[in-house]
C-alpha cells in the first residue's frame, strides 16, 4: 500500500515539477506593433520584437496559441498569421491617435495604433506557440 501511495506521489510531483520548468523556462520577449494610415492607404506596418534582456515582471495575462507545425522562428510566426495576433492585441489595448487636417479644400488624415512595449512569455512547443502577456 504504501509503495503504492509513494509511486502516485513521485508521479505527481514529477509531473508539477515538469509544468512549473515548462512555464519557467519559457522565454521572454518585448514586442511592440505600430500600423500607420495615411489618406486611407496603408502607409506602415511594423512589428518590433526582440529578448528581453531583463526577466520581466507582472501577472499574466489571457495566452493566444498559434499554431507552428514549421518551426518557424517568432518573427516569422508572426508575419504570418498576422490577422490573428492582431486580432488578439486588439483585444489587449491599442493606442490609437488620429489626425485630420483640411487645406484647400483638400482633407488629409493619419490614423497610428500602436501596442506598446509588452513583454511576453512565449513557450515553444512542437507544434504550437504560447504566447501569454504580462502585464
Amino acid at each position: 500500500m504504501r509503495m503504492m501511495i509513494w509511486k502516485v506521489v513521485k508521479r505527481l510531483l514529477f509531473s508539477i515539477i515538469l509544468l512549473n520548468s515548462l512555464a519557467l523556462n519559457a522565454s521572454e520577449y518585448l514586442i511592440s506593433y505600430r500600423y500607420i494610415v495615411k489618406d486611407v492607404l496603408l502607409y506602415n506596418e511594423k512589428f518590433y520584437i526582440s529578448k528581453a534582456m531583463q526577466k520581466c515582471k507582472g501577472t499574466l495575462q489571457e495566452p493566444i496559441i498559434l499554431s507552428n507545425e514549421e518551426n518557424r522562428p517568432l518573427n516569422i510566426l508572426l508575419s504570418d498569421v498576422d490577422s490573428e495576433f492582431i486580432e488578439y492585441i486588439h483585444r489587449l489595448g491599442l493606442d490609437v491617435q488620429h489626425n485630420s487636417v483640411t487645406k484647400n479644400m483638400q482633407n488629409s488624415s493619419t490614423t497610428v495604433l500602436t501596442l506598446k512595449t509588452t513583454c511576453f512569455k512565449v513557450d515553444f512547443n512542437d507544434m504550437f506557440v504560447k504566447m501569454t502577456p504580462l502585464k
